[in-house]
């Protein structure tokens, strides 16, 4: 056993205090969270009250773009995304489907985890739902695309959708909220945001949220994006229903005005970045905890990709920067942060950890899992420094592609540190 010991300002969901933490970093284990008490000679990490510090933060949405067909690691990989996520201050991600071979049964799901299983991270993946897949035979998250998307994993109406969903009563559904119909009879207008318009997320988003209701899901909303829709959301659970929403940064931080006509394809993606009103209610929302995950929809696509009109953008290398601005810019309470970054991914991890052990026993030195700030947790932690100021250059970004829409933007804060499974991790 190999015990250290840090001091920090520590976050959680409910609580913003000076702690001290001790650690195995050979089993990667929090072994005791306590008031002061270990002598500051002992410590062998102090941050100061500039800093905060989180359970290790996670990412329930990001595309590493690496699968058994190899054809899009030009463009990221298991290991250029693990990179990515440690400079943003993010230890563990969840990886969407709609890969060229995409994981839709036991055999390709096990195979991309595998693929995964010597990454610097913990990388969890969702399985696809298509017209003709079926459930696994063990519990994983499923992710829907309700329209056209980047990739073939995808529906073309409402009818086969809803066939497709009734044989996964009960499970784990995400869902890309765009409505097919709205998409194809707009896809000849002259921008990407008309070409896909607030209208197809809200009739997506009532279609979900009965689809949700009627087979029982665990549902969650991907990305969202519209103010309109969040009104039928907050109806839904005062009804007493349960459905959860992922905010990106992008369209937290981002609104169509403040992105020039020449610059526009670097902000392209599905959903578009909204108008302002649609900016301000998604943040009004986070503010007030409405909001269970901040995911970045990492998706690294090439710069002679983004100039021909791919839509996706990079977005872990800045995950713990966003973060920062939220606390110092947006006011948005730390302990909400602490909520929908470390403790809400965590538990949506530990849904399924149990399976995923099976695949890949790296998973069973993980303990109780992510996200909390207890005895028996990993050691994994991500430090925000609030008076640390950065502008994001494209050059220090470890994504493969090298590039981020925030490139050239100043923060007034940054991330200071990464403790990954009990280990320093070297930013």
């Amino acid at each position: 056993m190999s015990i250290k010991s840090l001091e920090a300002v520590c976050v959680t969901p409910e609580n913003i205090q000076r702690m001290q933490i001790s650690f195995d970093d050979s089993t990667g284990l929090i072994l005791d969270v306590g008031q002061l008490g270990i002598p500051s000679a002992k410590l062998d990490y102090i941050y100061n009250d500039d800093c905060y510090l989180f359970a290790g933060m996670g990412d329930v949405h990001i595309h590493a773009r690496e699968d058994l067909s190899g054809k899009n690691t030009y463009k990221e990989t298991f290991q250029s995304a693990s990179m990515a996520a440690l400079n943003g201050g993010v230890i563990h991600c969840c990886d969407m489907p709609n890969n060229p071979i995409a994981p839709v049964d036991d055999e390709s799901y096990k195979a991309k985890m595998i693929l995964a299983a010597n990454a610097p991270i913990s990388l969890f993946m969702y399985a696809g739902i298509g017209p003709e897949t079926n459930p696994l035979s063990f519990r994983v998250p499923y992710k829907a695309y309700m329209g056209p998307s980047i990739g073939e994993l995808f529906f073309k109406d409402h009818m086969t959708l809803d066939i497709a969903l009734e044989r996964y009563k009960g499970l784990d559904v995400s869902f890309h909220c765009e409505d097919p119909d709205v998409l194809e009879k707009n896809k000849n207008e002259d921008s990407h945001c008309a070409r896909r318009p607030v209208e197809a997320e809200v009739l997506a988003t009532h279609q979900a949220l009965e689809l949700i209701k009627r087979y029982n899901l665990k549902g969650k909303l991907c990305h969202y994006s519209s103010g309109e829709g969040l009104d039928a959301i907050r109806a839904f659970r005062n009804n007493g229903h349960q459905v959860e929403i992922e905010v990106t940064p992008q369209h937290l931080y981002f609104n169509q005005s403040q992105i020039a006509k020449s610059e526009s394809h670097w902000f392209q993606m599905n959903p578009p970045i909204r108008e302002k009103m649609d900016q301000e209610a998604m943040l009004d929302a986070f503010i007030k905890g409405e909001i269970e995950y901040l995911a970045t929809d990492h998706a690294p696509h090439t710069i002679d990709e983004k100039r021909k009109g791919t839509s996706g953008m990079p977005g872990l290398d800045t995950y713990g920067v966003l973060v920062g601005w939220l606390i110092n810019e947006i006011k948005v309470d730390p302990k909400i942060l602490a909520r929908t970054c470390s403790r809400n991914p965590g538990r949506f991890v530990s849904r399924f950890l149990e399976q995923w052990k099976s695949i890949d026993p790296r998973f069973n030195a993980l303990g109780s899992g992510f996200g909390e700030l207890k005895k028996g947790y990993s050691a994994s932690f991500s430090v925000i420094n609030l008076k640390k100021p950065v502008t994001i250059d494209n050059f220090n970004m470890k994504t493969k592609v090298k590039w981020n829409p925030f490139n050239g933007i100043s923060f007034s804060s940054s991330v200071e540190a990464v403790f990954l499974n009990g280990k320093y991790a070297n930013l």
